[in-house]
């Protein structure tokens, strides 16, 4: 029994008092106890490999700052890493793979499945000990990168502005493209499902470089995929969340997933009449916002909520950036937990 089950109930589309809000990147650098647990390791890498101080960091937002999910911390770089393919992550530059994916025999060679996701007992571990922390008080997300997201990280070997070789090798390769994605395909499904027999509340599944391809690429490379994961898991609620794939927002509302993530580049009004979508939305607040005056906030908040018309899960459109003044988070937060619905 989950004490503050309001964002299971607006999936189920049942009726609720307020929308509920959580954030992506809640847990991290924008909280000062985040930054004092971070300061006494050795970096980003071995606290996600710690179960307890990752349950720690994963509950903070919660008691914190009173969102209505807490997301379990972790990276998307843990598949690949997984599958053979180990990352880093180096600080004020971000990911680096010291070996990248070159050619078919490098696909060849990497591990998939259940084989590959029952080596992150420690991301596993660490939803066990989240779910002691909450002791039923909110529910928790367990979540994924996308196929495409990670081929992306692991041909590209870091983060990029274009993410060109990506890119170059699906159009010079699309058969061992093709490979690469349904080894990740199978190995995020299985982490999903272990996920989910570790306490997992809800999934949701990040493809945060959808927008760096147009839409034929997106429709080849990356929907067949992201369906595949959606009709794998039937045990609980699935979140899309594809950043900057406006151009395939038909066919990402066709995938069947309880929830579609917005971005902060279409409203929640023109995305509803244009395809007529009315289940549940996510977002998608432009994470700039929280820089504002609180006044700005708060009106901007409320625009968006009202936009939404309902069947609202309140997010910002990206994940939190570092800098952000946690007074701006907090007054976002506020306003939407001090937002009534209009009951008919």
């Amino acid at each position: 029994m989950i004490e503050n089950d309001l964002l299971l109930r607006t999936i189920r589309k049942e009726k609720v008092e307020r929308p509920p809000i959580w954030l992506m990147r809640q847990a991290g650098r924008i909280l000062p106890e985040y930054r004092a647990i971070r300061s006494s390791l050795s970096g980003f890498v071995e606290l996600v490999q710690t179960p307890k101080l990752a349950a720690e960091v994963t509950v903070q937002p919660v008691d914190i700052l009173g969102v209505d999910a807490a997301i379990i911390f972790s990276d998307i770089l843990v598949i690949p890493e997984c599958m053979g393919l180990e990352y880093e992550l180096i600080e004020k530059k971000g990911p680096y793979f010291p070996k990248t994916i070159q050619s078919e025999a490098d696909i060849e060679a990497l591990d998939a499945g259940q084989l590959a996701a029952e080596r992150l007992d420690y991301v596993f571990d660490a939803l066990t000990e989240t779910k002691k922390l909450l002791a039923g008080r909110v529910p928790l997300i367990g979540f994924s990168g996308a196929p495409w997201t990670l081929l992306a990280y692991m041909i590209e070997g870091q983060g990029s502005k274009t993410f060109s070789k990506a890119k170059a090798f699906l159009y010079k390769h699309p058969i061992a493209a093709h490979k690469l994605l349904e080894k990740l395909t199978e190995t995020i499904i299985a982490y999903l499902k272990l996920k989910v027999a570790s306490g997992a509340d809800v999934l949701q599944v990040f493809d945060s470089w959808a927008g760096m391809l147009n839409k034929e690429l997106y429709d080849t490379f990356c929907l067949p995929y992201l369906k595949q994961i959606v009709d794998s898991i039937d045990e609980i609620p699935v979140i899309v969340f594809a950043k900057g794939a406006y151009f395939s927002h038909k066919e990402l509302t066709q995938l069947g997933s309880d929830v579609m993530g917005l971005d902060w580049t279409i409203s929640a009004e023109a995305f509803r009449k244009q395809y007529g979508y009315d289940q549940v939305i996510q977002g998608n607040l432009d994470p700039c916002v929280l820089y504002s005056a609180p006044s700005e906030i708060e009106m901007k908040t409320t625009k968006m909520i009202n936009d939404f018309g309902g069947h609202h899960i309140c997010n910002l459109g990206h994940g939190v950036y570092p800098d952000t003044p946690l007074e701006g988070v907090k007054t976002f937060i506020k306003t939407v937990k001090n937002h009534t619905y209009h009951q008919s």
